[in-house]
Parts: C-alpha cells; sequence; structure tokens
C-alpha cells in the first residue's frame, strides 16, 4: 500500500487523479486555506513501507500467520466499547450528540420555537416522498456534512486532550504558515471542519462510502488508541482516516504523492509516517463488515434527522418506481436462486433418507 518504491516516489498523478481532463488544476491548497477561515491546513496521512527486517511471523514451524479475522480482541475492550467492529454496539458519535440534542429540544420547547419537523414532508396515500440517499449509494454532500456533524460532537463533546505526538498539530505542523496558539484552545465549528473534509473529496474525487468507512475508522482509532480527537489533532487524525478508507474502498486510490499537489507544505515523508502509525494504532485492523457499515450510515440520518439536516425528498416519480421495482424484482430473482442452490446442497443424502413432502391443509 504505497510504499516508497512506488507511489510515494513517482512524480506522476495517480490514475484515480488522471482520469479527469480539461483545464488546468485549481489550486486545492488556497480554498482549503480560504474554508477553514484562518485555521491551519491538514495533510493526508500516506502509507509507508514496512522493511522485511520489520516483520516478525513469530517463531515455530510454517510460520502461520494468523488471519485478521481469527485474532483475539484485547480483553479491556468491550463490546459496548468497540462500535466500529461490532454491529450491536452503539455508536460513539450518536451518543456524544444526544446530550446537544436534549438540550436544544429543552431550549425550544421552553422559548415556543418550533423543531423543524413541520417543514420536511411526509408520505401519505396519495403521494411518497424518497431521498435519492440509500446504504448502497449515499449522497455524497449530505453524507459529508452527516459525517463532519458526528466529527464536531466528537471534539465538542471529547471526554479529555488525550493525543499522541504524530497527530499534533504543534509538533508536526501541516503548513509552513505560524498557526497562532490560540487556534488550538477553541472547537472548531462545524461549518470548517465541513470546508476542510469537502475540499479535500472534490481535490481527490472520494466517494460518499468512503466517508462513512473514514468514520469508522476515526472511532476505531480513538478506541483503540484510548485518544481523544481535539482541536490540536483533529485534522490530522480525520487525514488519516480518509486516505486509509479511500486505499481500502477504492480501487483506484488516490496516491500519497498527489495529496502532496493538493496541500503543497505537506511531504511524502510526513504522510507516510503518519499513516503508519495509524494502521499500528489499528492493529492493521482495517476490516469494515457490511453490518456495521449500515449501522453507521443508519445512525449518520438518526443524526441528520435530530440536528434538522434534511435529506433532498422528492415525490416518487412513474420512473423511479418502475426502476425500483425492477431492481426489487432482480434482487428477488437472485435470493431464489440461492435458496434453491442451498436446497440442493442440503438434499446431499436423498438415497440414504426419503424426504417427504406432504400438501397443506388449510382449515
Amino acid at each position: 500500500m504505497g510504499n516508497t518504491l512506488t507511489c510515494c516516489v513517482s512524480p506522476n498523478a495517480s490514475p484515480k487523479l488522471g482520469r479527469a481532463t480539461g483545464p488546468a488544476e485549481p489550486d486545492y491548497e488556497s480554498e482549503i486555506y480560504k474554508a477553514a477561515a484562518g485555521d491551519a491546513v491538514a495533510v493526508a496521512p500516506a502509507p509507508a513501507a514496512v522493511e522485511p527486517a520489520e516483520l516478525d511471523f513469530g517463531a515455530g514451524e510454517g510460520h502461520h500467520l494468523q488471519h485478521i479475522s481469527d485474532r483475539e480482541m484485547p480483553e479491556d475492550l468491550a463490546l459496548e466499547s468497540n462500535p466500529s467492529d461490532h454491529p450491536r454496539a452503539s455508536t460513539i458519535f450518536l451518543s456524544k450528540s444526544q446530550t446537544d440534542v436534549r438540550e436544544k429540544r429543552k431550549s425550544n420547547h421552553l422559548n415556543h420555537v418550533s423543531p423543524g419537523h413541520l417543514t420536511k414532508k411526509y408520505s401519505s396515500c396519495s403521494t411518497i416522498f424518497l431521498d435519492d440517499s440509500t446504504v448502497s449509494q449515499p449522497n455524497l454532500r449530505t453524507t459529508i456534512k452527516c459525517v463532519t456533524l458526528a466529527i464536531y460532537y466528537h471534539i465538542k463533546n471529547r471526554d479529555a486532550n488525550r493525543s499522541l505526538d504524530i497527530f499534533d498539530e504543534r509538533s508536526h505542523p501541516l503548513t509552513r504558515e505560524k498557526v497562532p496558539e490560540e487556534y488550538f484552545k477553541h472547537d472548531p465549528e462545524h461549518k470548517f471542519i465541513y470546508r476542510f473534509v469537502r475540499t479535500l473529496f472534490s481535490a481527490a474525487q472520494l466517494t460518499a462510502e468512503c466517508a462513512i468507512v473514514t468514520l469508522v475508522y476515526l472511532e476505531r482509532l480513538l478506541t483503540y488508541a484510548e485518544i481523544d480527537i481535539c482541536p490540536t489533532n483533529w485534522k490530522r487524525i480525520v487525514l488519516g482516516a480518509i486516505l486509509l478508507a479511500s486505499k481500502v474502498w477504492d480501487d483506484q486510490a488516490v496516491w500519497n504523492v498527489d495529496y502532496c499537489q493538493i496541500l503543497k507544505d505537506i511531504t511524502v515523508e510526513d504522510m507516510n509516517e503518519m499513516e503508519r502509525h495509524f494502521l499500528e494504532l489499528l492493529q492493521f485492523n482495517i476490516n469494515v463488515p457490511a453490518s456495521v457499515y449500515a449501522k453507521y450510515y443508519f445512525d449518520l440520518r438518526s443524526l441528520a434527522d435530530d440536528n434538522n439536516l434534511n435529506f433532498l425528498f422528492a415525490p416518487l416519480s412513474k420512473e423511479r418506481a418502475q426502476n425500483l421495482e425492477a431492481i426489487s424484482r432482480l434482487c428477488e430473482d437472485k435470493y431464489k436462486d440461492l435458496c434453491r442452490a442451498a436446497m440442493r446442497r442440503s438434499f446431499s443424502a436423498d438415497n440414504f433418507i426419503g424426504v417427504q413432502r406432504s400438501n397443506a391443509i388449510l382449515s
């Protein structure tokens, strides 16, 4: 993944960024400066090569390397504290947002302020309203807004200011310009986080699914490493998660050297070191089960609903209804084929035990 003998040294752009053709590239670095409104510019972490001598496959015959799915979790990591690994564990960002949601609802009730539900569109017998976001194809703009809002609540309602030197912007500045110390004493606003992440996703041509996986890796890092995301480290942590998520999710991931073209003050060595530490802190567990991904998607929708970040609803048209029906029929046919195949496999002992079927009697 992005070792120094391949993508990190190549002066050419990666295949993904090379897809777009047309006028000269915009200056994404200046956009991030403007988006943060004085914030320090962050850098995308990059993978680093692992020297063969550093690999320890353990002693014993055969050099058996345990599969990632067979590894046991540390004993001090309980089920409820691992939402990024277990689909039944509650997501951290949703629980951290509940305090603010309750206070907002209480304030609205005392001040007789409409919560905004009257402006939402609801389906009726004659009209069905649907948005353009699904678990398999989320809406990019809305998903980034939800993910950055989750990051905002992580920072605002953090338990402490535990951090690591590799993610600290004061030790590893992301820009050559001097950042005022006062900047690290205040929590960033949601709009700054959103503009920062949106600019990176636009420049690197990342997808909405990558944003959800980014949030999974971020919460996994906070749980495994026992650190907090705060004003001094949020940019480097977010960028580390984005870089890793893009490489895991996208078949044509952006190379580390391409982030140096987006963030011109960053070196490949800095990104390599950050990604190497990120992976080590994750214990190289980059697996995201489908059930965990779906849980994060629906919890992000709940977060959007609690904060009045409404999805763009539109009446169900005849053409879209026909498309949905065709997709549903296709999925149903595939399910029936799988059931038939499973049934044939289960009847492998037909010669020994006769399978008897009787007609159902309805009375």
